[in-house]
């Protein structure tokens, strides 16, 4: 199956946690994704044969405990600074009929009608056990509808309440959590044909690898640049276009979904009928990540990559696989030292480092970016070596001086030694003791005299 490429400050930032995940890193950048095109979906859209919405909805398809959770947490941690607020006060869960759809959309609505930034319809819809709406929603005939609806982004109403609900632009994201085998019995081929399901990227999250150390926590993300696009985004209405240079590409998409969808069977057709537009709304949240208005041909290629991706998951789906078996590639003794570092605090000693990474310490000194220190406790303690992470990326090594004596005590202190360092070994029976090799040091030993 295809890579996809984790593009921008949401990828940067995937891909600096990911050696601290026990979960496929595809789960925790698409989980990323649609939380953030909830969070500009309100002001930014994109064209395509009229202004359309950015909004991702997204499924992570897995086995129970493959890290779907997992995934969805890191995303969390890697989007929550940068977006204010706005996860926690526009996340919700529990949908499960069209009517409580929109009234929580107009509630919404109707809260922030006075405030001063005004109307606000962004949410971002969590379903970790999306099996259980699936079951419930199947009374109501109106859920798939307004699905559909929200998605577009056109107006939703409702009228089964006493007082008339409409909402306008509705800036709806759907992320939700099911198994493969629930997948395909609650989402049907008759309900995919319909436009309902479809307008969800699915995708299959690989096998949950292990770490040799579970213990260490997730570093910090620097959310700066998302935080500068986040206020970028929203400051105003904005219409994200196609760059010439991306419009070859874009056509090569767009043939793409109708030569594929014509070669698969209908029932598995259905899935990808909107593989070009998916494609389009991808690259435009991309583009707002690094404060662009226009797609590039690189930017749009990273967005096929994971389109493109998703579409031979709902394939794999529909063919009733499961999770595909990835092997996850071990870390490197640089990165294993590295995360040794991080969980103490930026330093650690070498009784810290070496037990868990199983490396010497020369092995450890000779890799980049670890600044090698020696260090003694007082005025005759014994030296520890300290590590810690440079920036320049080349290893150093320093010998941190002890504290200066007084003359005498620094006289008597050079002619200090360890008695153990010239012991022999102890005798074995049965036999005779074995003369004891006289180690270099005992040249210029002060204690020679007495042996």
């Amino acid at each position: 199956m295809s890579t996809p490429v984790l593009y921008g400050p949401i990828g940067r930032a995937v891909r600096k946690i990911t050696p601290f995940l026990e979960t496929d890193a595809l789960g925790v950048y698409v989980s990323a994704l649609s939380m953030w095109s909830a969070a500009i979906g309100g002001s930014v859209k994109v064209s395509s044969r009229g202004p359309r919405p950015v909004l991702l909805w997204s499924a992570l398809v897995a086995g129970t405990g493959r890290g779907k959770g997992t995934a969805l947490r890191a995303a969390h941690h890697v989007l929550d600074k940068a977006l204010g607020r706005f996860l926690a006060t526009h996340t919700t869960s529990g949908i499960t009929s069209g009517a409580s759809l929109v009234n929580h959309l107009w509630e919404q609505q109707e809260a922030t009608a006075e405030t001063e930034h005004g109307r606000d319809v962004r949410a971002l819809v969590v379903e970790e056990e999306w099996s259980e709406v699936l079951r419930r929603v199947k009374r109501d005939a109106s859920f798939t509808t307004k699905l559909r609806t929200a998605w577009d982004g056109a107006t939703l109403r409702n009228t089964t309440k006493d007082e008339a609900q409409e909402v306008r632009d509705p800036a709806m994201v759907l992320h939700c959590h099911v198994t493969p085998s629930d997948w395909s019995k609650y989402v049907g081929e008759s309900e995919a044909a319909g436009g309902s399901y479809n307008r969800i990227l699915p995708f299959l999250l690989g096998s949950v690898p292990l770490l040799d150390d579970d213990r260490v926590s997730l570093p910090e993300v620097d959310g700066r640049e998302l935080a500068d696009a986040y206020g970028w985004a929203t400051a105003r209405p904005r219409v994200i276009t196609l760059t010439e240079d991306a419009r070859p590409l874009w056509r090569i998409v767009r043939r793409y979904a109708r030569i594929l969808g014509e070669a698969l069977p209908e029932g598995q057709a259905v899935f990808i009928e909107r593989t070009a537009e998916q494609t389009l709304r991808v690259a435009a949240c991309l583009a707002a990540s690094e404060c662009s208005e226009t797609v590039t041909e690189e930017m749009l290629s990273a967005a096929f990559s994971l389109v493109r991706r998703s579409v031979q998951d709902a394939v794999r789906i529909t063919k009733g696989a499961t999770s595909p078996k990835v092997k996850r590639q071990p870390l490197s003794l640089e990165d294993k030292v590295r995360a040794r570092i991080e969980m103490h605090g930026g330093r650690a000693t070498s009784s810290q480092v070496l037990p868990y990474v199983g490396a010497s310490a020369a092995e450890v000194r000779a890799l980049p970016g670890i600044v090698v220190t020696v260090e003694r406790s007082g005025r005759t303690g014994r030296p520890a070596t300290v590590f810690t992470l440079g920036g320049n990326g080349e290893s150093t090594e320093t010998v941190a001086e002890p504290v200066p004596a007084e003359p005498e005590r620094e006289q008597n202190r050079a002619r200090v030694v360890r008695l153990d360092a010239y012991r022999s070994e102890p005798t074995r029976a049965p036999g005779p003791a074995s003369k004891p090799k006289r180690p270099v040091a005992l040249e210029g030993n002060p204690f020679r005299a007495l042996l």
